[in-house]
């Protein structure tokens, strides 16, 4: 059975509004099915912003069997006139808390049906054996798309216990707004920009020809792209200067696929017109300016990643010589609520000065 219907697809839920969902789920449990490597498991790291006194809980169901969710107490069971046996369950459910927590069941669609049914009185009543949740505590399910063919399927009566909600797959431009927080290569933020097709769903792709970035069911790629791969990708860029080109290269085909690995190794080697960041703080008048799309990309997501208090200065000195394009992308940038220098950047006064000259790229903002 499908994890996702048409429905589900048409209000999928992108990061902020699932975790918005789940907060707000109280004692009903939603399944949040997704694309593999889409960023499920990060909703657990949400949630806890979101509830940070909550302890956060996460059962992997992958490695788990019917013994793994509860076990005889023997001690108990073997003491004084007892006629009952009192069992105690795995501590990855948190239920030996007592007190409010935030338990994510991953990878629900995969477990075994002994687990599932197991969990079922988790998943419905928040119980397990003679243990109870606090009643703060919040419970939500992932797995993955059923169209995936991942093996992933939930019968009929388990649905019935739960909220089923689909993850939106990102679009490239909500990734790199991630990226920029999270220390994602520039050169993996800039590639993202100029090739939207790798957040491509498979669903709207016929052939797996189609799109040779992405998984598709019915391909045989073993390495392909996804928010995921992504991530590990720019771990391997963050490394190139202890690897030769080669190695780089070949990590990153078994990264992100033959494709789209070789494309971003080519993409990479632009790095060559970039300008340091050390030119930009002591020379920002003079410091080189790229002539290729591209590289003016890389250099306003580094500049985003690694912008301090102590040279925003010189980075609107060098900016303004930028096309306005790429001033845009990086005053965009600096506006989201999720910008962590966000506050450091928007009270400087070259920055105020600029939106004060340029108000006409916020127009498209107003109500």
């Amino acid at each position: 059975m499908s994890t996702a219907t048409n429905s589900t697809r048409i209000y999928a839920q992108n990061m902020t509004e699932m975790a918005q969902t789940i907060a707000a789920s109280g004692q009903q449990t939603p399944l949040v099915v997704g694309h593999t490597g889409s960023g499920k498991s990060s909703l657990l790291v949400l949630l806890g912003k979101i509830f940070p006194d909550h302890t956060l809980c996460y059962f992997d169901c992958n490695t788990k069997d019917m013994g793994d969710i509860v076990i005889p107490d023997i001690q108990r069971a073997t003491s004084g006139d007892a006629q009952c046996v009192r069992f105690v369950t795995n501590e990855e459910l948190g239920m030996h808390h007592n007190k409010p927590i935030i338990l994510m069941i991953d990878e629900y669609g995969k477990a075994n049906q002994a687990v599932k049914n197991a969990l079922a009185r988790v998943i419905q009543e928040r119980k397990c054996g003679a243990y109870t949740l606090h009643p703060d505590s919040i419970v939500f399910a992932t797995t993955n798309l059923g169209a995936e063919g991942l093996g992933d399927s939930i019968k009929a009566h388990l649905y019935n216990r739960i909220t089923v909600v689909e993850l939106a797959k990102p679009k490239w431009d909500e990734w790199i707004e991630w990226g920029i927080n999270n220390n994602i290569h520039p050169t993996v933020l800039g590639w993202c920009r100029n090739n939207d097709k790798a957040f491509a769903d498979f669903r709207d792709v016929k052939e797996p020809e189609g799109n040779d970035y992405i998984y598709h069911p019915q391909s045989v790629r073993t390495s392909f792209v996804t928010p995921r791969s992504l991530e590990a990708a720019s771990g391997w860029l963050h490394k190139a200067d202890v690897l030769s080109n080669k190695s780089l290269t070949s990590n990153l085909i078994g990264t992100i696929g033959a494709a789209a690995g070789g494309d971003l190794v080519a993409f990479a080697r632009l790095a060559d017109q970039l300008p340091s960041i050390e030119s930009i703080k002591d020379n920002p008048d003079t410091a080189l300016v790229p002539t290729n799309v591209g590289a003016l990309m890389m250099v306003v997501y580094k500049a985003l990643a690694t912008l301090q208090r102590d040279w925003v200065n010189q980075w609107m000195d060098y900016m303004i010589r930028l096309p306005k394009e790429a001033q845009g992308v990086f005053v965009n940038g600096v506006r989201s609520d999720q910008y962590e220098q966000r506050t450091v950047v928007m009270t400087n006064k070259k920055f105020t000065d600029w939106a004060m000259a340029n108000n006409y790229l916020f127009t498209a903002d107003k109500k």
